[in-house]
């Protein structure tokens, strides 16, 4: 009788181990799963655009990060001036001479032209027909460096319509 109250407790012992040890294991996994949603919600919310979205634009033809108008191109020069994403003495000389040869020296013509508008808020109307929001791909390294590709694109732009 002996024995088998021995045999019991340890059976008790050993049940209560397995549980504990479940418990814990799920505990570790929830926290290891909570962690990982955790560090990918701030990557989206607080980085802005997706790594695969932005790889996606850094590694994609030049056409994902050019500006299909001249006018959306100088408003978009001006946002990279004023985010310092590109010399601002370059990007405004260039800027400067293409509202010139644009027409649109004067703010009255400037505020009426919606897609010079967008560019200066940071909307980039792409070459592929897309809106690339520049403002909101955030702040990471790989968000400026798209950034500051689409500003160096737009600024070759600028330079190949006036020549």
């Amino acid at each position: 009788m002996k024995f088998m109250a021995k045999q019991a407790v340890y059976g008790a012992a050993m049940a209560t181990m397995l549980v504990a040890g479940s418990a814990s294991a799920a505990n570790w996994q929830d926290q290891l799963s909570s962690a990982a949603n955790e560090l990918s919600s701030q990557s989206g919310s607080q980085g802005g655009a997706s790594l695969s979205q932005l790889t996606g634009l850094l590694n994609g033809g030049n056409q994902a990060l050019s500006s299909n108008s001249m006018t959306n191109a100088a408003g978009v020069m001006q946002y990279c001036a004023k985010q310092k994403l590109a010399s601002v003495t370059s990007t405004d000389n260039i800027k400067s001479q293409l509202m010139n040869k644009l027409g649109l020296e004067d703010t009255q013509k400037q505020n009426q032209q919606q897609d010079y508008q967008q560019g200066l808020q940071g909307l980039l109307n792409t070459g592929n027909g897309q809106q690339l929001n520049l403002e909101s791909l955030g702040n990471s390294q790989l968000a400026e460096k798209v950034k500051t590709k689409a500003c160096d694109l737009v600024l070759k732009q600028g330079k190949q319509f006036l020549s």
